[in-house]
């Protein structure tokens, strides 16, 4: 689907739902994540020859996403403080963002309807196909990419 213009895209996404649909197996090779996001239902990993995971899209994602919750809110001092515990994360941005480790964005919402604490955001955080393919072939990569600055044989112009 790389390099084909929106229309074809959505194309080619619409014949693979309908062979699908039609009890056949499609299968798609690709590098493009968010593609693959978009399309497939069920994902097959294979690292270095070897199969590293055979699931539901929704499970290997599950898997790769932490149960983190951002809560913006006008009063987020006073909801964070209500809302630490134990097995309870909040961290702050010093501002109105909270990011909330160990509840559910339901829990902290009743939490926050008790206090009579007004929410401007409540979101889960999932990961990507990305981020959920990256974790799983971590240790499987034959050749990492160079993230801490330009390389070395790079100079930058002044």
């Amino acid at each position: 689907m790389n390099g084909l213009d929106p229309e074809g895209i959505r194309w080619i996404r619409g014949l693979l739902r309908q062979l699908a649909a039609e009890g056949r197996t499609v299968f798609v090779s690709s590098h493009l994540m968010s593609e693959m996001a978009l399309t497939a239902e069920h994902v097959i990993v294979i690292g270095r020859g070897r199969l590293m995971a055979d699931l539901a899209m929704a499970d290997l994602i599950a898997q790769a996403s932490t149960n983190v919750v951002a809560v913006r809110s006008p009063q987020a001092d006073q909801l964070g403080a209500a809302l630490a515990g134990p097995d309870v994360t909040v961290s702050s941005d010093g501002l109105d963002l909270l990011e909330v480790t160990g509840l559910t964005a339901p829990q902290i919402g009743e939490r926050a309807r008790e206090l009579g604490v007004a929410l401007h955001e409540l979101t889960p955080r999932q990961a990507s196909l990305e981020e959920a393919f990256m974790e799983m072939t971590r240790s499987e990569i034959e050749y990492h990419a160079h993230t801490s600055g330009a390389p070395d044989d790079v100079r930058s112009l002044t």
